[in-house]
This record gives C-alpha cells, structure tokens and sequence, in this order.
C-alpha cells in the first residue's frame, strides 16, 4: 500500500504513517434507531491509536445492518440504476452548474438545502465537486437504512454511482463540536479502518490499494483507493461534521471508466 501527501500550497513532504494493523481495531456494527454507527475500542498499539479509541465512540450495530447501509449507499447489490433528472426531484433543489468546455458540471450543495435532525445536527457545510454531464442526482429514500446520513447520491448508467454521507461527530466524539477536523478525528489508517465498514459493508483489511493525504486551502482530505469492491472514498470533517465521499462502479465501469471516476473523487471539497 502506498501513501502519499499532496498540498496545493508552495510546499510539500513526505507522509510516513506507522502502520496500524487493523485487526488491532474492534470495530462492533449493529442496528440502532435506522442508523449505522461504529465504535471503536481499545486494542490500537500505539498511543495516538489509543486515544483515538476514546474518540470514537461509535454506537454499537450488527455486521448484517452494515451490510444494509452499504447496499442503501453505494447501491450493492448492483440493481437498474434509477436516475430522475435534478429539477424534477420533489423537495430538491437544484445545485448544478452548466456544462464546462469539457461536458462536466459542478455541483455546489445548495445553501437552501435542508437536512439533518435530531441531537449534534446544524446547518451542514456545504461542499462541492465534478460530474460529467450525464450524471445525475438519484433520490435518497427517508425509508433507506441510515438516510438521515446519507445527504446525496448521483449516479450514471453508463459510469458508476456516488454518495455523500454527512454525519455529525457528537455521533462518536464528545470534544470537537464545532471545531472538526480529520486529523483531530484520527491518522489516515486509523479513519479507514473504523469508517470503512460502514460504506462497503465489511472489513477493509487487505483491500487498501493507497493512501493520499492532500491539502487544500487549509483543510485536509485522506483519499483512499479500496478493491474489491471498486471504491474511491475521501474523507474530510469541518465544523461539527464529517464528510465521507464516496465513488464506485461496476468491474466493468471501472474498467472503461477509472479516469473520469478518479477525477470525481479527487474534485470534493468543503467549501
């Protein structure tokens, strides 16, 4: 597995994590109130792995209902894909831009936008990123397990779908409302392994392809590489949120596709 640091200032170095093997990591899943929570506990082997565990305080939930939500997410098992065109979505509104010269549009998460209830829930940050033209917005059922965090989908037929989950930290740590960020939260193995269940329904050991942590105007984003299954997650928190953006397709999407996908991945940001 490789990792890498990039940053858009005038300087860079070099990210040399100490490996946290994961096995080291509990992480216990089960269904509470439709939600999906995780918990990590003690058991890292380092210290900054064992202050991280008293972070995390993640609600316990079965791997059956992790398994659940990453179908709600990411759309396993793979089922017709149903597309509805953004202005038509009841209750919507709309966040996309018009094309740029190369057929790709920006969307914004509109400042109108409602979402989000109950405790540790506020306006959310909104973010943003890149679509080719013919990707559209897919609605996200209140019915979906795990939907009060799951803020938006997209998806094309032909490329690969997306999901946007926006969770509020007090859901797993009591000291950073309101002052938020990835690096309080955990280092980027540490984040992978606790987070990662919860969007492809099962341990990521061993399905780790690389690691990149980028800065951009002063925030930091871990963006991972997982397979199988064929998944692109960027990680990132702000206010009293945490932002997980997350990108896949089939084994043939990918295939044909990678390219654009990537550039979806690595275009998030929390504006």
């Amino acid at each position: 597995m490789r990792t890498a640091l990039l940053t858009s200032g005038s300087f860079c170095w070099t990210y040399q994590p100490q490996a946290v093997p994961s096995q080291s990591l509990v992480v216990h899943s089960s269904l509470e109130h439709g939600t999906c929570r995780t918990k990590a506990e003690n058991g890292l082997v380092d210290e900054e792995a064992e202050n991280f565990s008293g972070i995390l305080k993640r609600r316990s939930v079965l791997w059956a209902g992790v398994s659940l939500f990453s179908s709600a997410v990411l759309g396993f098992p793979r089922e017709g894909l149903a597309v509805v065109k953004q202005g038509l979505l009841a209750g919507r509104i709309p966040g996309l831009s018009e094309p740029d010269e190369q057929g790709w549009r920006t969307y914004r998460r509109p400042d109108e936008k409602s979402g989000g209830h109950g405790v540790g829930w506020s306006p959310i940050i909104p973010y943003l990123f890149s679509v080719p033209q013919d990707w559209e917005e897919v609605p996200v059922s209140i019915a979906d397990l795990g939907g009060t965090e799951i803020d938006l989908r997209f998806g094309s037929s032909k490329e690969g779908r997306l999901s946007v989950i926006v969770a509020p930290v007090l859901r797993f740590a009591d000291n950073l409302d309101g002052d938020a960020t990835i690096e309080k939260i955990g280092r980027p193995e540490t984040v992978i392994n606790a987070f990662g269940p919860e969007v492809i329904g099962e341990n990521v050991e061993g399905k780790v392809m690389s690691i990149n942590v980028v800065q951009d105007s002063g925030r930091t984003y871990y963006q991972y590489e997982l397979e199988p299954p064929h998944v692109l997650i960027t990680a990132t928190a702000a206010g009293n949120r945490l932002y997980l953006f997350n990108v896949t397709g089939s084994g043939l999407q990918w295939k044909r596709h990678y390219k654009d996908l990537k550039k979806i991945a690595d275009s998030f940001r929390v504006v």
